[in-house]
């Protein structure tokens, strides 16, 4: 297992992170309990979670099963999503936050949470009272890092300028989807986080398994999958070359002798800028399949194949402009015509 610094920091993670999603969804405490046991046993000291899964017995499991090994391990949870029928029980507001962090510390059994993302957009409330809030958080002692996740990238500037400009705690983190099939982020979020030195921790790199080898090309539902359920399956984001890009990856997988879900993962750690991946499951006979795409490299050709294949359509401005400086240093000390 690889251990990387996250962005700027010197908090180190694990290239692979649990996410704890399942947790009192389709997982119960003692299978959780194995899931957990099996990631620290394979190298990984991340784990992600919210205070929304599964009515919050995410966190409640997280924190039972951790209880007794908290110090050596590193806990992020997320806050906005709402957690009752109240008009201040969601979004960012500061009444929220400091509430929900309460409660989250309470839920985990701990004294501090590592890393503490708002989990989506809220044009409700300004950015200013969001980054104080978390702001006094981190002089309290009760979160070290600060992020966010799903921010488009104008607004994560935007966050970081406000933050700077008033000397307070600025995000070290962002939390987006990524995958084979869902390369948006490459544009603009993967270069403003590597240029701010946020590190990146991606969720979905399996496409909601999607490209764990349970779907052939043009399928999307398969018997007893996240699919048939429609929960937490982000198919309405996949790139139109994605029955493609499934193809191809099934091809590698075979060729490699690993499963597609290892080498799908295997490709998204490997990609610039990645920090860490998040990866979840229903059992831990599931995850342990998983946990290999830590324990190998792609070939410079099954990684060129997979990028090749579900490479991003070109899109201006960035198509327009790419190259340029190569053009202007190859138009120095020559005669140019009009």
């Amino acid at each position: 297992m690889e251990y990387r610094r996250m962005g700027r920091t010197g908090l180190k993670v694990s290239e692979l992170c649990l996410g704890t999603m399942t947790f009192g969804h389709s997982a119960d405490e003692e299978e959780s309990r194995k899931m957990v046991d099996l990631a620290i046993d394979s190298g990984i000291n991340f784990f992600d979670t919210a205070n929304s899964y599964a009515d919050s017995r995410s966190e409640q499991y997280l924190g039972n099963i951790l209880k007794g090994r908290r110090r050596d391990q590193v806990i992020a949870t997320k806050f906005f999503n709402p957690m009752g029928p109240g008009p201040n029980e969601s979004g960012m507001s500061r009444v929220h936050i400091m509430n929900a962090v309460e409660d989250s510390l309470r839920r985990l059994q701990t004294d501090w949470i590592d890393i503490y993302y708002i989990h989506h957009v809220d044009t409700q409330t300004p950015l200013e009272e969001m980054l104080r809030a978390q702001d006094d958080l981190v002089r309290q002692g009760k979160v070290r890092y600060t992020a966010c996740s799903n921010y488009q990238a104008w607004r994560l500037m935007e966050a970081l300028g406000i933050a700077e400009r008033n000397g307070w705690a600025s995000f070290d983190c962002f939390q987006p989807q990524y995958s084979l099939v869902v390369r948006d982020i490459e544009q603009e979020l993967i270069p403003l986080c590597q240029y701010k030195g946020l590190g990146v921790v991606v969720w979905a790199p399996m496409a909601g398994g999607f490209l764990t080898g349970k779907y052939k090309p043009g399928e999307r539902t398969a018997a007893g999958t996240r699919s048939e359920e429609g929960w937490a399956y982000p198919s309405s984001y996949f790139a139109a070359n994605a029955d493609d890009t499934l193809t191809a990856l099934l091809e590698v997988s075979e060729s490699l002798g690993r499963s597609p879900a290892q080498v799908a993962v295997c490709w998204v750690v490997e990609q610039p800028g990645i920090t860490s991946a998040i990866v979840g499951s229903r059992t831990a006979k599931q995850l342990e399949d998983t946990l290999g795409a830590a324990t190998f490299s792609l070939s410079a050709e099954a990684g060129e194949k997979l990028s090749s294949v579900s490479h991003l359509p070109h899109r201006y401005p960035e198509a327009m402009e790419a190259g340029m400086h190569e053009r202007r240093d190859a138009a120095v000390g020559t005669q140019t015509k009009l």
